[in-house]
């Protein structure tokens, strides 16, 4: 099987409408496993991800990792012209993500019924900030105003200052593995069950809401509103971060009584897993300071490394909190080929994420990074019957 076959989505194609995080993200998620994916954009412009900092020689570190395992032609969906190659492309792909506005496809002419007209068996996967249904549905849907709708902005941060948003597009990311959960359980339904091609209706504010799932319930039952806590973790304890002897900060968990009374043994504090005020997690979240500040003093006069040898040996979860140049000289990420290299059309070699999860029989791969604008328009083009000339015509009247 050559490496452009591999994965358990081989054959599988996917035309990727849409811009900037969330659906796109879901687009190179089934790129990575082995589905042909084409990037659609707007002629002269592009993706609004290319613009965005940081860049190298004009391209911009986001679209190169980002739009990785993407074909990329142009192609202006709002006029007649385009949206008949549009339509066309269309007849020979399984699925198709968007996340326009709901209500923008049709203003342009682009129905659902239309797209089904031409591809009874498409997919269609769209993402929007509030759904494509409700009286939020028209709004405007960005990855910061939709964490704040969910409930996610508000308990995240130190009880002291004002509600944390999260230091990248958390809710996109999110949203995209939803997206891309939906998409192939609307494939699996469709081919391996024999049933009827869908719609999948993906939206920023739900995928977070749905990770917020004890929040939820705890509220309904007990009217608990989870409020901003810092780094404590309010149901267990100790958990948080703690600073070493040599300055590093490590992350400790213990949310089971097992892996507290481990803890307790590597500390050299073995009564508190006898003690009635430690020795079950009820008791120590009730007395979360005291224990804390036991662990902290313990961390601070211990290196980070004789700590996580001493926790690694002894089964308890701690971990250094890693910068990115941490993770760049880690030997699990390299037996993990967490990070692979591969080439971009203008800077040459470049490093970005690999694929997970992993597969035994069917690996996934990271192809090629992120196209540059138009790359493949005359191959594409031409495949749907085109000639040079009337590809270079389309070309001048701002059509692809």
């Amino acid at each position: 099987m050559s490496k452009k076959q591999q994965g358990p989505l081989a054959g599988v194609r996917v035309l990727d409408i849409a811009t900037v995080f969330a659906a796109p993200f879901a687009a190179s998620l089934l790129g990575d496993y082995g589905a042909e994916v084409l990037k659609v954009e707007l002629p002269g412009i592009g993706d609004a991800l290319r613009g965005m900092q940081p860049t190298e020689a004009s391209e911009s570190m986001a679209w190169v990792a980002l739009a990785r395992n993407k074909r990329s032609i142009t192609l202006d969906l709002r006029k007649e012209k385009g949206q008949d190659l549009f339509l066309k492309l269309l007849k020979d792909y399984d699925v198709l993500l968007e996340n326009f506005r709901p209500g923008t496809l049709e203003k342009w002419g682009i129905s659902i019924e239309r797209m089904r007209e031409a591809n009874p068996n498409l997919i269609i996967t769209s993402v929007s900030g509030y759904g494509k249904t409700g009286p939020y549905s028209s709004r405007a849907g960005f990855g910061t105003s939709a964490t704040a709708f969910s409930g996610y902005t508000y308990m995240n941060g130190f009880p002291d200052r004002p509600p944390l948003s999260p230091p990248m597009p958390l809710a996109d990311y999110v949203t995209g593995l939803f997206a891309a959960l939906g998409t192939l359980a609307a494939i699996y339904h469709r081919d391996a069950k024999g049933g009827e091609a869908q719609e999948v209706d993906a939206s920023l504010f739900e995928s977070m809401f749905r990770i917020l799932e004890a929040n939820v319930t705890a509220y309904d039952r007990l009217g608990i509103i989870k409020e901003r806590a810092g780094n404590e973790f309010s149901n267990s304890a100790p958990v948080g971060t703690f600073q070493t002897s040599d300055g590093k900060w490590l992350a400790l968990t213990t949310s089971t009584d097992r892996t507290f009374h481990r803890l307790a043994e590597v500390i050299g504090r073995p009564e508190m897993k006898t003690d009635p005020n430690f020795a079950t997690n009820q008791a120590r979240v009730a007395r979360r300071e005291e224990v804390n500040s036991i662990v902290a003093k313990w961390f601070s006069e211990h290196t980070a490394k004789s700590i996580q040898h001493l926790c690694d040996e002894n089964g308890v979860p701690v971990s250094q909190i890693y910068s990115m140049e941490d993770i760049f000289q880690d030997p699990q990420y390299v037996a993990r080929d967490a990070i692979v290299e591969v080439d971009h059309p203008t800077l040459g070699k470049v490093k970005v994420p690999g694929v997970a999860p992993k597969f035994t029989k069917t690996p996934g791969s990271v192809r090629r990074a992120g196209p540059i604008l138009g790359e493949h328009n005359h191959e594409v083009y031409q495949n749907l019957g085109l000639t040079s000339a009337e590809i270079e015509q389309l070309e001048k009247e701002g059509i692809i």
